[in-house]
Formats: C-alpha cells, sequence, structure tokens
C-alpha cells in the first residue's frame, strides 16, 4: 500500500523564491469526504487522479495515477466541487530534503504553505529559516477544505 507522510507549514518571507521557477497547477476534488479525498489534479503539462484514505497522525493511504490531459480538464471544469484550487508550486531542495511550496491564487490568494514528504512519521527534519508555523494538523490548510472555506474568508 501506498503511504504518505507529510508534515505542513506556513511560510514566511520570500527568500525561497529566487531559487526555483513555479509549475501552475489547477485541482478540484471528485470526494472530499474526511474518509477518502479524490483529486483531480493539472501540473504544468501532465494530469493525476489522486485517492487519499484518512490520516493517522502525518500518515494517510495515497494512491496517484497519471491520467490524460483532456480528461482531468474535463473533469475539472464538469465534475470536480467549485471553486477549484489554483497555486503555483515551487519545488526546492534544502537541507537534505525536497520542499513543495504552494503559492495560492485566487480565493486562496494570499495564502503560502510548504510541505515536505518524509520516509517515516519519526524521521527528524531541520526546518529552513523561511519555515513557519506548523499546520499539519489543521484542517483548514487542507486543499480539500479551502474549496469550501477559501483563504478569503477566514
Amino acid at each position: 500500500m501506498a503511504i504518505e507522510i507529510e508534515r505542513k507549514f506556513l511560510v514566511t518571507g520570500d527568500a525561497w523564491k529566487r531559487a526555483t521557477a513555479g509549475v501552475l497547477y489547477r485541482q478540484g476534488y471528485l470526494s472530499t469526504d474526511k474518509a477518502r479525498t479524490v483529486r483531480v489534479r493539472i501540473a504544468g503539462e501532465r494530469a493525476f487522479m489522486t485517492v487519499k484514505g484518512l490520516a493517522a497522525g502525518i500518515a494517510r493511504p495515497e494512491f496517484e495515477y497519471e491520467i490524460p490531459l483532456a480528461d482531468a480538464a474535463t473533469l475539472l471544469e464538469t465534475l470536480c466541487l467549485k471553486p477549484l484550487i489554483e497555486k503555483r508550486r515551487y519545488t526546492l531542495a534544502c537541507k537534505g530534503l525536497c520542499w513543495e511550496v504552494d503559492e495560492f491564487l485566487g480565493d486562496n490568494l494570499g495564502l503560502v504553505v510548504a510541505e515536505v514528504e518524509l520516509d517515516s512519521v519519526e524521521q527528524a527534519i531541520a526546518l529552513p529559516e523561511w519555515i513557519g508555523k506548523e499546520v499539519t494538523d489543521d484542517a483548514r490548510y487542507f486543499n480539500s477544505s479551502l474549496i469550501a472555506h477559501p483563504f478569503c474568508q477566514w
């Protein structure tokens, strides 16, 4: 079984941004049920469908499959819950880990979150200087939650 082990943090400042070019992401959800989310995502010129199960701490089952770009576009426009999530994702290598920084657009403009995937729940990490408060357990920051409660409404 595929397991995602991930921690999520708010980002402070913009020192991280000089290191990389971002990729535009558009994503929507077919299901935002707490026990299972089903996401459709277009990342640049590639598309994916992802199914995630219920989290146990920072770990949860995750299954991701590449799908045709045209199928993803149709799913986003016709079947996914609205509004869609739009963001620019930056990938940075820092302190031995791969960090993904999401700079949200649209109704979530102003929100910048960094995620790091880990090999184990116990893995220690050194935080980059641009990392702020940890929000791993705060459901408001789940992409699936930002549809019903966008950052602009907080």
